[in-house]
């Protein structure tokens, strides 16, 4: 066994303790809280599907650079770079601030005045990773309809960071979303949302939130079940949040996204100039 597949395989075993701790510590706990059942997902950590599933994404992040068939660096809106402006973030996404090498992805933020290709200078660049298209008017990599969706991901300790992993819909307007994790002004409580259009034509969201923990502190698996009749998140292999409503329920494609956005809901402090998020892996399977 070498180095990076010792340091793989130790991970995996702390995660697995501590799957096993957590199942223990909430057994008492309902539905809405529990551990998953077994028959419903894939088991987190397993190495070959199962007769039920097929993995039909699996990245380790092997080698030194980025698959680039199946991720590209910005948003559907990829010009020179990209943002998100409807949060009014303030990094300027670029390729060079994601890394590939010893068996994980790396998104640096760093504060570093960038300018956009709309015209507006940017305090910082940051790096993230989707399963969507290089511009526009392109097909995207890959999108997914229902399936388990997880990674295994270590974010960053700074203040002012927003890391998130979570999925939109290919025809690159929201909502839908579904937000398997993010972190809001604290690095000790993961959030979960769904959003979707209510019957007035305006935005709802469900929110779920599980911690304290430290989440700095190691890499944590954040997954998703997402089936016609039910969305259900876990956080190291204990189910977290369910929602059940049909309506609030996605039914289109979506494309997997990963990102360090910065600045969103409280801009760094002075002392903080960079921040990295670690992602050991990424795996969907969808039932056969």
């Amino acid at each position: 066994m070498n180095a990076r597949d010792a340091r793989r395989s130790l991970r995996r075993a702390a995660l697995a303790l501590s799957s096993a701790l957590l199942m223990a510590a909430t057994a008492c706990l309902g539905p809405a809280d529990g551990p998953r059942a077994a028959e419903e997902t894939p088991a987190a950590l397993m190495p070959t599907p199962s007769d039920a599933w097929r993995l039909v994404l699996s990245d380790d992040f092997d080698g030194t650079e980025l698959d680039d068939r199946t991720w590209t660096t910005c948003y559907d809106w990829n010009k020179e770079g990209c943002t998100n402006s409807g949060n009014d973030e303030l990094q300027w996404y670029l390729p060079e601030q994601v890394s590939v090498g010893d068996g994980e992805l790396t998104l640096t933020a760093e504060r570093r005045d960038t300018e956009g290709s709309d015209d507006r200078t940017y305090p910082w660049t940051s790096g993230m990773i989707s399963t969507g298209r290089d511009d526009w008017y392109g097909e995207p990599r890959r999108t997914f309809t229902y399936g388990y969706f997880e990674a295994a991901i270590r974010i960053p300790s700074e203040e002012g960071m927003f890391p998130a992993f979570w999925m939109m819909p290919a025809s690159k307007f929201t909502p839908p979303e579904i937000d398997i994790m993010e972190f809001l002004a604290t690095t000790q409580e993961v959030s979960m949302y769904v959003h979707w259009n209510g019957p007035d034509g305006d935005e709802e969201r469900q929110r779920g939130r599980y911690g304290p923990a430290d989440f700095p502190d190691r890499f944590h698996v954040f997954g998703l079940l997402w089936e016609p009749d039910k969305l259900v998140w876990y956080v190291d292999d204990v189910e977290r949040l369910r929602v059940t409503d049909t309506e609030r329920i996605p039914d289109v494609p979506m494309e997997v996204l990963i990102n360090l956005a910065v600045g969103v809901p409280k801009t760094p402090p002075d002392t903080v100039d960079t921040a990295r998020m670690h992602v050991d892996r990424v795996r969907v399977w969808q039932r056969r």
